[in-house]
């Protein structure tokens, strides 16, 4: 009920030490609720260690089972606040009230005479704050079961026996992944060696089985002519209705129609559920048609999660609101979860709600920072001590400078470059000293490393770290001293590395420059100053860093990038742009490649075992095919046996009547990619990373705003013997664990920075009507075509089927890749007319529509008829080839 004692209302409670210990034990995440709460001041919450108390202590008795100790301890500590409670003046009497769900505890208190309730008969007695009881958790195992329903799945099996189902090879243990498509079937990866992890298909309902997308769930495998395909259909839960199970059979049924042999996969069925994933959910309240009723059914966002039934009293209040509900249990004979609401969100479609909305589902930590974390940081008005500077290299005498995008506060890294006494050149790139201020372990440290990285939005930004550290002391502003990590090279005029060294090091930034005012003064006649003297070497040598790397078949790839132009008022979009990039974007990248490149050497020579490096695996060949098709059907050939042979066939594939060519099959090639990942080095053995046709690599350039940084600087500090090494640093697991968590973190963000200009797109076209655009054909389907209109970096389908309208003639051709429409052929990267607009009909999941509109297919006019439902950008998943 941990819900419903986070309420403001629920206030002056004591948690005994034993209710905390098994709270610990059965669920972490409600632990460090509990936690929270206990600390909040405002809620006068207790924690009273009555297990080390001479007068609560108590011994288990023989025959007596552990569980009933427990519950006999804390009646005894019940009663002794009673009489302890009891000196108090007679105005003050305080009374204790006992709460538990449980049935025999409740029964005993009462005989012992101690004032007992369950918690749902105590919310309900709170005549004055009726809306608490919306938040109460369905109690039994199951949930309540449906009055009468009659039973829908087939039992669990019981853990101790999948345990050893799973030992002997009878089931299978995986993660279960809901299809977005289609709620009727899902996959389980199932855990094993990285050659053996497989994949199983589930279909059906009774196979699914009631397990919740990322739930771990044991299966097992059917007979081989029970096998089915993975099905092509795009299946959506719109029924409002309980008991029309007949209904879904029959959908079941065109599941299987039409299958080739070819296409059969092994099959399964869930049995059991061996850790339930479960976490709060968004979404919006399907109101019962039903008068009166108070059972109602919940959608949630993610097209994965099953609807959820809640029983609430503010239905009316609720609808049209973003809210977020919790699942409590689902019972064998209900078509859905029970759950309970938990909190109200706001308006749907209004921003502040739908930017919540967006964090919440990609599961982005984005609370205010406690007071526990604030802590730590460092007291102002803050300057660097004699002590600091003892370890340290004093380079403030160096003409060093940032360059980042406007507007950018978080500055992590600044560069020099000078001519020394030899001829040579002297390079160096500092870093934000941020591991000064975070020291392992800490509950700064800790926070950092859950949240892992900071994400970008449209209109603001989620901070790693706490805004003293990133926009102040860490970041490196001009003309004020700060602490840096200094990787320096001693370079010839051919960019050779002669000599490379690491220092922690103190700084004084001269100058904070942006991409374009650095460019300016690189390109400028008159400008002869040493800031811009730095630079034109910084920029000359970048020039064959990158020469060398792309010789080296380093990838240069595209992405349909825009930024928006927000109304200083309404914080609204009111325009927006392609980014271009200058000479100089591509100047600080290439120091910095280099940076972690050196660095990831350096820490690997001294830790073999446990560096964080950051590899870049090599895409299965199959994942090339689309890409090889496209350029085909464009007469290009390109090359995909290595990143080298990809490069040299990319820069070679240009059309000069077709300018834009080049850039599609760069968008494409991204496509076809792998997600880059940290590791640790001592639990892997393929370190190379692909697009930087690297054979090491790690970020040590942004600690800001990535933890992997972080670390990697305090690995770096050992092995220059600036720093002591931590136990964590060494035990090669936890690291491997971190690792798993950042990457999590890290693809979370970049889902949830593409949702949030999916967002702000679509709040640019409400003010916007239909819009007429340039579009390119990025990939072709059976029944539609996938668009990109790189005026606004927009991605969308055009379907060619719409409910109540006659479907026209379609020919798919996967070889060409080709879709015929009547007698109008579009083949891949053909250039097309759509319009555009916002379909808002369903408020839940507004989607931008796009109708083809040249070349004409069936000679009307007004192809409106060819509905374009816009799948517009919100399934990151589908465009990453898997």
């Amino acid at each position: 009920q941990i819900d419903i004692l986070e309420d403001p209302v629920i206030k002056n409670v004591i948690v005994l030490q034993t209710v905390l210990q098994e709270v610990r034990h059965r669920s972490a995440p409600v632990y460090k609720r509990i936690r929270d709460v206990i600390q909040n001041p405002e809620k006068h919450f207790y924690s009273f260690t009555n297990e080390h108390h001479r007068e609560t202590y108590i011994e288990q008795n023989r025959g007596e089972t552990s569980n009933d100790r427990n519950d006999r301890a804390i009646r005894v500590a019940v009663k002794w606040y009673n009489e302890h409670l009891k000196k108090i003046e007679d105005e003050e009497k305080i009374q204790v009230i006992f709460l538990t769900n449980d049935r025999t505890n409740k029964e005993k208190a009462l005989e012992e005479g101690i004032t007992a309730y369950t918690c749902e008969e105590y919310i309900k007695s709170l005549t004055a704050n009726p809306e608490l009881v919306d938040r109460l958790a369905c109690v039994s195992d199951d949930g309540k079961e449906i009055e009468g329903g009659k039973i829908i799945f087939p039992e669990h099996i019981p853990l101790s026996k999948l345990q050893q189902g799973i030992k002997s090879g009878i089931y299978l243990q995986g993660t279960y992944r809901a299809n977005r498509e289609n709620y009727l079937e899902a996959t389980v990866w199932v855990h094993g060696d990285a050659e053996e992890s497989k994949e199983i298909i589930i279909q059906g309902l009774k196979h699914l089985n009631r397990a919740i997308h990322e739930d771990v769930v044991a299966v097992e495998l059917l007979a081989k002519d029970e096998w089915v395909a993975p099905s092509s259909v795009v299946l959506q839960d719109d029924g409002q209705n309980e008991e029309d199970i007949e209904n879904e059979e029959e959908k079941e049924n065109i599941l299987k129609t039409s299958i080739n042999k070819d296409m059969l996969r092994p099959t399964g069925r869930v049995v059991g559920i061996i850790k339930r994933n479960w976490r709060p959910y968004c979404g919006m309240l399907s109101k019962s048609q039903i008068k009166e009723a108070r059972r109602h059914l919940f959608t949630p966002a993610d097209r994965r999660i099953p609807r959820i039934r809640i029983e609430t009293r503010q239905a009316d209040t609720l609808e049209g609101q973003r809210i977020i509900v919790a699942i409590d249990g689902w019972p064998r004979n209900s078509r859905y979860p029970n759950g309970h609401f938990v909190k109200n969100l706001g308006n749907a479609g209004d921003k502040e709600t739908e930017t919540e909305v967006l964090l919440l589902e990609h599961d982005v930590p984005h609370q205010a920072f406690s007071q526990a974390v604030l802590s730590f940081l460092p007291k102002m008005p803050w300057s660097i001590t004699e002590e600091d500077m003892k370890h340290r290299e004093d380079l403030r005498h160096l003409i060093i400078c940032s360059v980042d995008p406007p507007g950018c506060t978080d500055i992590d890294d600044a560069l020099h470059c000078r001519e020394i006494g030899n001829g040579n050149l002297e390079v160096g790139v500092h870093i934000a000293d941020v591991s000064h201020f975070i020291r392992p372990g800490n509950a700064l440290d800790e926070e950092s490393v859950k949240r892992g990285t900071t994400v970008y939005l449209c209109e603001k930004r989620i901070d790693m770290v706490p805004e003293l550290l990133s926009s102040n002391l860490c970041s490196l502003r001009s003309n004020v001293d700060r602490l840096a990590f200094s990787c320096i090279w001693e370079m010839n005029h051919k960019a050779e590395i002669l000599k490379t060294r690491f220092t922690k090091s103190v700084i004084n930034s001269k100058a904070s420059l942006t991409y374009a005012e650095a460019q300016m003064r690189i390109d400028s006649a008159t400008m002869n100053d040493e800031i811009t003297t730095s630079l034109r070497g910084l920029n000359k040598l970048a020039k064959i860093l990158k020469k060398k790397r792309i010789d080296n078949g380093a990838l240069t790839l595209a992405s349909p990038e825009v930024r928006f132009h927000m109304d200083s008022e309404t914080h609204d979009p009111i325009d927006l742009q392609t980014k271009e990039l200058k000479e100089t974007n591509s100047m600080v990248e290439e120091f910095m490649l280099l940076a972690n490149i050196s660095v990831a050497q350096k820490i690997y020579d001294e830790f073999p075992e446990f560096a964080l490096l950051r590899k870049h695996p090599a895409p299965p060949p199959s994942n090339y095919d689309i890409l090889v098709k496209a350029a085909k059907s464009k007469n290009l050939e390109i090359r995909t046996d290595s990143a080298k042979a990809l490069a040299e066939s990319l820069d070679k594939a240009e059309s000069p009547t077709f300018p834009y060519l080049n850039t599609l099959l760069r968008i494409l090639t991204t496509r076809c990619m792998m997600q880059a990942v940290y590791f640790c080095s001592g639990m892997d053995n393929d370190f190379h990373h692909y697009g930087l046709a690297s054979p090491i690599y790690t970020h040590f350039t942004s600690p800001i705003r990535r933890y992997a940084d972080i670390i990697v600087h305090r690995l770096l500090a050992v092995a220059i013997g600036a720093d002591r090494t931590y136990p964590e640093l060494t035990d090669k697991h936890k690291l491997a664990d971190m690792c798993k968590n950042l990457n999590y973190r890290h693809k979370m963000a970049q889902y949830a920075q593409r949702a949030s200009v999916a967002f702000h797109t679509q709040l640019f076209f409400k003010t916007k009507g239909v819009v007429n655009e340039d579009a390119y054909i990025l990939f072709v389907r059976k029944n539609a075509i996938v668009v990109l209109i790189p005026k606004y970096g927009l991605e969308g389908t055009v379907f060619f089927e719409e409910k109540d309208k006659p479907t026209p003639k379609l020919e798919y051709n996967s070889e060409v890749p080709s879709l015929t429409v009547e007698d109008t052929t579009l083949h891949v990267f053909d250039k097309v007319k759509v319009n555009i607009m916002l379909d808002d009909s369903n408020i839940q999941h507004q989607k931008m529509r796009m109708v083809l509109v040249e070349p004409k297919i069936l000679g009307n006019d007004t192809p409106a008829s060819l509905s374009a439902q816009a799948s517009s950008k919100d399934e990151p998943e589908k465009k990453k080839k898997k």
